[in-house]
């Protein structure tokens, strides 16, 4: 069946199932490392708790039929233990049809934790590495070329992701007309990096270069993929350039690394594939039945994004297998970030000893330079983020933080950077302040050493004891 399979495709197929391979590694080690502190049983946002009041039909995972913590960190170190057989290539070693189950098990351990993650999971790479998953489960092994069809619908999921945020953001935030969002994009996106002070302080008509070329890149490259050869592997190629642009330019956990991983699939890249038998005819029709099944699905992210009313990260089904995304339709101009403190005294008042709590990766002490961090995710600093933009991003879980502060909750406590009071001795109150951050011009880094200048603007949360912490509902 030499139109069911593109023999030229064998190493581009070999380097995608590795390169995802690690991008399930690092979602899997996410999860096991951050999970208790979140969502176990005694997280902010508890998963016993969404189950009881969301069905199964609404949201399928493996934790509506049990849950505890130990149960999930079997499901995520699992998760990790597969991964890590797929990125050695074990799938290689077995059948057509245990390699296709081997890649199912990422999957839906997967989908089991997104599905109940919440609001530490709404981000639009959880989709993405969901729906790109369940299509390698058909991509096949070395007992078979790669399919067509499965090659055609991992374009059609990177065209989704770049042709979607290029009109999310010409149709959002005047600034990406105006080639100007790059003017502050730097300075107020979630999780800055350590070189984004540097790309923020480049001249501005190289910032207007970059608009334009994001522009390119996302509503034009895009229909590049579905060319000939080699037309398709440049449109790849500058594809992955532009990402890795990016991740050069801040933390956006795996969101650019699942891109570049996408775009490996239309490259034409060298390949000796070995002499293999025709595909067996089971996996010809199953194969086919999803691509039709996945196509007839499609219309739906398709219609939005012909649709004035675009919205961006949403997933259509329960089982996230044809989503819409998209990502920066509109840039903040002023970066706000709240400042968590605590302090011993029993009476708390201004002048007490307030101690800041430090993050891992959102900006705190303005001397602290940013590291890197992704493709980890760093789930809870950027929640903070959203909460800085607005108290009702984090109306569900603020409490739930705070209380666990006041109680020296070690899994929390392992979230972050670190915590200004011993093991032993909790804090009496703890507050939250508002700050305006700016990046500091290249005088006042040589002067000071500092990458930020803070400005105090309100009290986010006034002095809370633990007996006075809001109860979660």
């Amino acid at each position: 069946m030499d139109w069911f399979t593109a023999p030229e495709y064998w190493t581009s197929r070999l380097v995608f199932q590795r390169a995802l391979a690690g991008v399930y590694l690092v979602a899997f080690l996410t999860a096991a490392l951050q999970f208790r502190a979140l969502m176990g049983e005694r997280g902010m946002l508890p998963v016993p708790r969404f189950t009881a009041r969301v069905p199964f039909r609404r949201a399928p995972s493996l934790f509506h039929w049990h849950y505890s913590d130990r149960f999930f960190a079997v499901c995520a170190w699992t998760g990790c233990a597969v991964s890590v057989a797929l990125l050695a290539g074990l799938d290689g070693y077995l059948p057509l049809w245990g390699a296709m189950l081997l890649w199912l098990v990422p999957w839906a351990l997967y989908l089991s934790i997104v599905n109940v993650g919440q609001t530490w999971y709404g981000f639009g790479w959880e989709s993405l590495l969901l729906e790109t998953g369940f299509l390698a489960v058909f991509l096949g092994n070395d007992e078979v070329a790669p399919p067509i069809v499965v090659l055609f619908l991992l374009r059609w999921i990177l065209f989704r992701v770049e042709f979607g945020a290029g009109l999310i953001k010409m149709r959002g935030d005047p600034c990406w007309r105006k080639l100007t969002c790059l003017d502050h994009h730097h300075e107020t996106q979630p999780m800055p990096g350590p070189l984004s002070w540097y790309f923020h302080h480049l001249p501005k008509p190289l910032h207007r270069v970059e608009v334009a070329a994001n522009h390119v890149t996302q509503l034009v490259v895009p229909f590049l993929l579905f060319a000939p050869q080699p037309i398709a592997t440049a449109a790849a190629a500058l594809m992955i350039l532009t990402q890795l642009w990016l991740v050069l330019s801040g933390n956006f956990a795996w969101l650019n690394w699942i891109t570049i991983v996408l775009a490996v699939p239309a490259l034409a890249l060298p390949a000796d594939p070995p002499s293999v038998p025709g595909a067996p005819l089971w996996y010809v029709v199953v194969v086919l039945a999803v691509g039709a099944f996945l196509l007839f699905l499609s219309h739906r992210p398709a219609l939005n994004m012909l649709s004035r009313g675009q919205v961006m990260n949403r997933s259509f089904d329960p089982l996230h297998l044809v989503n819409t995304y998209g990502a920066f339709g509109s840039v903040s101009r002023i970066r706000y970030e709240v400042v968590v403190e605590g302090t011993l005294d029993e009476a708390p008042r201004e002048d007490s000893d307030w101690r800041e709590y430090e993050f891992r990766g959102k900006p705190g002490d303005p001397r602290h330079w940013p590291r890197q961090f992704a493709p980890y995710h760093l789930r809870l600093d950027w929640m903070m983020w959203f909460a800085a933009l607005s108290p009702a991003y984090a109306g569900a879980w603020f409490g739930a933080l705070v209380e666990r502060l006041l109680e020296n909750d070690r899994a929390t406590l392992r979230l972050l950077r670190r915590s200004p009071f011993p093991p032993d001795r909790p804090p009496r109150h703890v507050r939250a302040r508002l700050f305006r951050y700016r990046y500091t011009t290249w005088r006042e880094l040589r002067e000071t050493g500092a990458c930020w200048e803070r400005t105090f603007v309100r009290e986010y949360l006034p002095p809370t004891r633990l007996a006075t912490v809001v109860q979660r509902p």
